[in-house]
């Protein structure tokens, strides 16, 4: 890792996802400049955050100009690694995996689903989504075929944490996690939890203390 990166705060690298949403909508509006004010009131941010939040990456404003939208959209592409397209496998082919092999707004974001993996003669060798489901044990091959960096796990709990670690094994460095349960991973290693029950948890706590 960089170790410049390992001084900006996992919040604001967020952000920047939800900023090029936004940017990437007002770029089809045909808009061509933007405050960081107009930008933070169409988030419900702070200006001041906006403008914090950018200035860790460069600097991308002009004083009474505002943010040139084009430009910036392009450089937050370019600082995410979306400006170009990132290989994926998925490991798990039941009701979630198939699913996520099925979304088609993955490559819209520069991330392609090479191949999906599983062990139950039901799935493999089947293709879902346009997306061939191969044997686990041929991940390792495909993962150094198409140089694949990025992988989903999206397999039961108690298979959850073989699989990172088989992933690891194979050369993969950042892994998104749909399994309920914390994954350990190597120093080189990125993990990213996605606990969809987790998440209605919080919702159903805010909305139970209205």
């Amino acid at each position: 890792m960089n170790p410049r990166n390992q001084s900006i705060p996992s919040p604001a690298v967020r952000r920047l996802s939800v900023y090029l949403r936004r940017l990437e909508y007002l770029a089809a509006q045909g808009v061509e400049k933007v405050s960081s004010r107009s930008l933070a009131e169409s988030l419900r941010l702070a200006d001041a955050q906006v403008r914090k939040d950018l200035a860790y990456f460069g600097q991308f404003g002009r004083p009474g100009v505002g943010y040139l939208v084009g430009p910036l959209v392009e450089e937050l592409r370019r600082i995410l690694g979306t400006d170009k397209i990132w290989p994926v496998v998925l490991v798990g082919s039941g009701d979630l995996g198939r699913a996520l092999l099925r979304y088609k707004g993955f490559r819209r974001r520069g991330f392609d689903l090479v191949a999906a993996f599983d062990v139950s003669p039901a799935v493999v060798g089947r293709t879902i989504g346009g997306v061939p489901v191969l044997h686990v044990r041929q991940l390792p091959a495909v993962v150094a075929k198409h140089g694949v960096k990025l992988g989903i796990v999206a397999v039961p709990t108690d298979a959850a944490q073989d699989v990172a670690d088989m992933l690891q094994a194979a050369g993969v460095r950042g892994i998104l996690n749909f399994a309920p349960t914390v994954l350990h991973a190597a120093a080189e290693a990125s993990v990213r939890p996605v606990d969809l029950a987790a998440e209605l948890e919080q919702l159903s706590f805010r909305v139970g203390r209205e």
